[in-house]
């Protein structure tokens, strides 16, 4: 989701101003800066993991987006946000839309996207495919933004959904993904272990299972047992292996 502490003042700040306490992103990036298309504003920096949310199209459509935002309008600023995080989290846990990656075809191909360039684009930390939405934790690493990343993963997953839909003998006119995403950078250690329970816990918050473990498409799950990710040390601290993923010290 978009950060809850970004000023909404921010929105437009010119590209390549440096955040306070952040050291500058790789060239290739840029400065560390706050970015916009027009929509919500997304902070971009080498230096900084990220909790990014995207969702499906219909899964959050305009229409309730602008009640929302007539049901809040009343509120400050720094309250506004909070609840606005708070309203459309609940909404799209609630399962609207066609959920189409529910299917477990498409949430394994969803979740083998995210895998696929762990390492080299990023380092995933934690994440979790619902069926209508998708929470990943990472560091952007090797000049690849936030952005890029999340639009690569994207524009694959919608390719193979829309070939699913039409081996089913539909024909997609929609777009797939909502063409925002909500991206919250993480300020501390104790707001990374927020941010991975957080991740874990979502599909037994949404009430599809009773415990982490159980869900397949989490790097909680315990069926992946060769994959060593979501896991923190005892001391909670993040023991980073070749991966980029927290695991248990042995």
């Amino acid at each position: 989701m978009a950060n809850s502490n970004h000023p909404s003042g921010n929105a437009n700040l010119p590209i390549g101003v440096v955040k306070r306490g952040v050291k500058p992103a790789i060239p290739e990036n840029g400065a560390p800066r706050w970015h916009s298309r027009g929509y919500l504003p997304h902070f971009e920096s080498a230096d900084v993991t990220q909790h990014v949310t995207f969702h499906l199209a219909d899964a959050l459509p305009q229409t309730v987006l602008l009640r929302l935002e007539s049901e809040l309008k009343s509120l400050p600023t720094e309250k506004h946000d909070i609840e606005r995080r708070k309203r459309i989290d609940a909404w799209i846990d609630a399962g609207h839309g066609l959920c189409v990656l529910r299917k477990p075809a498409i949430a394994n191909m969803v979740q083998e996207s995210l895998l696929t360039f762990d390492s080299q684009r990023y380092r995933l930390l934690a994440w979790v495919v619902m069926p209508n939405h998708v929470h990943v934790l990472f560091q952007p690493m090797n000049g690849w933004t936030v952005a890029k990343i999340v639009a690569s993963w994207k524009k694959f997953t919608a390719r193979k959904i829309c070939d699913d839909q039409r081996a089913l003998g539909k024909t997609p006119t929609d777009p797939i993904w909502h063409r925002e995403y909500w991206d919250r950078f993480i300020r501390d250690q104790t707001h990374l272990i927020q941010a991975i329970d957080y991740i874990h816990q979502n599909p037994v918050k949404a009430g599809l299972v009773s415990s982490p473990q159980t869900w397949p498409w989490s790097s909680a799950f315990s069926g992946n047992a060769n994959l060593p990710i979501g896991v923190l040390t005892s001391d909670s601290t993040p023991a980073i292996q070749e991966n980029g993923v927290p695991r248990k010290k042995p």
